[in-house]
């Protein structure tokens, strides 16, 4: 039997087994429960990525950042949604969009899985549940529930994606991106480089998602 099957069977009984508490909100340490709503404040976090970097939320104010929580690394919806934002990276560079997956892997599998994939973004290790709890992120048996959050330019939330398909996700935010730029006023700083061949000769980064117009 192949890794990844493995993984997904190991999925699928956590979720079977997990029963009606896995449905309950999760309560933040902000005293809330469930995800945050949009227009709330993105949590202040920090962690070291799989690259050993550090990842600064607050830092990041200033452009688009999607925080994606996913359940496992090498399972197929996972590999499917990573590989899916890898495809399209250069239309997230030249946007102006930084991506942060979350998973409770360690340091160790998140490597791993980055260069088995070629994945250009940080990968965060949350064994302790610190960034799933801050952003009210449910798991079961500490294996998270696929969510993501893209934060606006002054790390306010802007959208909140519950039932992420791996699949169209990538295209999704970046359409979700132009659609914020616009209501900023489509202005955005100029851009310079070709975004990795992708998006290139864009004057803003809200011309630079693909079908900006």
């Amino acid at each position: 039997m192949s890794r990844a099957f493995l993984l997904s069977l190991g999925l699928v009984t956590a979720a079977a087994t997990a029963g009606a508490g896995a449905c309950q909100p999760v309560q933040r340490p902000d005293g809330g429960e469930g995800p945050l709503a949009v227009g709330a404040m993105a949590p202040a976090l920090t962690a070291k990525d799989h690259r050993g970097e550090t990842v600064d939320l607050a830092a990041l104010r200033g452009q688009p950042v999607l925080v994606y929580f996913y359940p496992k690394d090498g399972t197929p919806g996972c590999t499917k949604e990573a590989c899916a934002i890898r495809d399209v990276w250069g239309y997230y560079v030249v946007a102006g969009v930084a991506v942060i997956g979350v998973s409770t892997d360690d340091d160790a599998s998140h490597a791993a899985f980055a260069e088995e994939h070629k994945l250009p973004f940080a990968l965060v290790s949350d064994p302790e549940l610190v960034w799933a709890k801050a952003f009210g992120v449910t798991s079961s048996f500490k294996i998270l529930h696929r969510t993501s959050f893209l934060l606006d330019e002054q790390g306010r939330i802007d959208k909140i994606y519950l039932d992420v398909d791996p699949g169209v996700h990538a295209d999704e935010v970046l359409a979700d991106v132009k659609a914020l730029y616009r209501k900023d006023g489509g202005a955005g700083a100029t851009v310079e480089g070709d975004g990795g061949g992708l998006g290139g000769g864009a004057d803003t980064p809200a011309q630079a998602v693909p079908g900006a117009s």
